[in-house]
């Protein structure tokens, strides 16, 4: 294969990583494995449009993007946008896509990884015709987001330290809010502190993401209005993984779901795929099942369906 790979600098692991000598290596395994390969190691404010200049090229088989969980977001949608094949090298703090494809979590481990590996059809969703290739999700999460955004912080502790301090906020001042909700033509209307829809599944894990990423669905999820012993005590599920188990959890399997809110008459924050964003209207949520390409591990190392 023919093959371009694009690092974010600035993200993660790679702001303290040796990016000439990991181009090198870069470069030596996929020509041992056969592939031709071309490395541009570039700023994050550069990224998509390096991904889209990539993307429009018709001489490469597929484009690799590294860094975190934002960066690989972005390179997924554009992937998705264009048909290209994608693969990913994690260089985050969660890493939440790559823990999703079964890919090593070591940025030199996983190269060797996706030299031999094959390309699938995978799962993406969509807000509104804006992909995410995690979750879209609303209430507890902005707002922890949201408050973990108003503190300073430069390195992968800071950045935990200042998400423990939002939790606490959170759970001392949980929100509150109306949902309409539309699904195959049935529409409901709940109260909610949280609201979260996830491409395919989340699985039984701490840090919630999906188990497969070709299942063809969407799960939604809606967690009652809480008290702040409910948000403790659906942390703790978090916690242990059982999120979907939590008797708080209310959870549905659809591929197009509807969001209107009948109070809205102030700012209202989503956040997708880690990113914090304002909404503005109604949300129109779907799966495109197995429209994004994905390089991924050798099949052997792919687990059954």
């Amino acid at each position: 294969m023919k093959l371009k790979a694009i690092f974010n600098r600035d993200g993660g692991t790679f702001r303290t990583t040796d990016m000439e000598a990991y181009t090198q290596k870069v470069e030596q395994i996929f020509h041992e494995a056969g592939h031709e390969i071309e490395v541009a190691v570039v700023a994050g404010k550069e990224m998509e449009d390096a991904l889209e200049k990539t993307a429009r090229r018709d001489d490469l088989d597929a484009m690799i993007a590294g860094g975190g969980d934002g960066t690989i977001s972005g390179a997924a949608a554009v992937a998705w946008k264009s048909g290209l094949p994608l693969g990913i090298v994690p260089a985050g703090t969660m890493n939440l896509f790559a823990r999703s494809l079964k890919l090593p979590l070591d940025i030199t481990a996983v190269l060797e990884v996706l030299a031999k590996g094959h390309v699938i059809d995978a799962d993406i969703g969509s807000a509104n015709g804006r992909a995410f290739v995690h979750q879209f999700s609303m209430g507890l999460h902005a707002r922890m987001v949201r408050y973990r955004e108003s503190y300073s912080f430069a390195s992968r502790l800071g950045k935990i330290s200042a998400s423990t301090r939002a939790a606490i906020g959170v759970i001392m001042n949980p929100p509150k809010f109306k949902i309409d909700f539309e699904v195959d033509g049935v529409r409901e209307r709940r109260k909610v502190s949280a609201l979260s829809v996830s491409n395919n599944h989340f699985g039984s894990n701490s840090l919630m993401y999906a188990d497969s990423v070709n299942g063809g669905h969407l799960g939604f999820y809606t967690a009652p209005p809480l008290t702040s012993a409910g948000v403790a005590r659906l942390t703790f599920d978090i916690l242990r993984g059982k999120f979907r188990e939590s008797a708080l959890i209310t959870e549905q399997s659809v591929t197009h779901v509807v969001l209107h809110f009948p109070e809205a008459n102030h700012k209202i924050n989503c956040v997708m795929d880690g990113e914090l964003l304002p909404l503005r209207g109604d949300v129109d949520l779907r799966v495109h099942a197995g429209e994004l390409k994905l390089l991924v591990g050798p099949q052997e190392m792919q687990p059954s369906p």
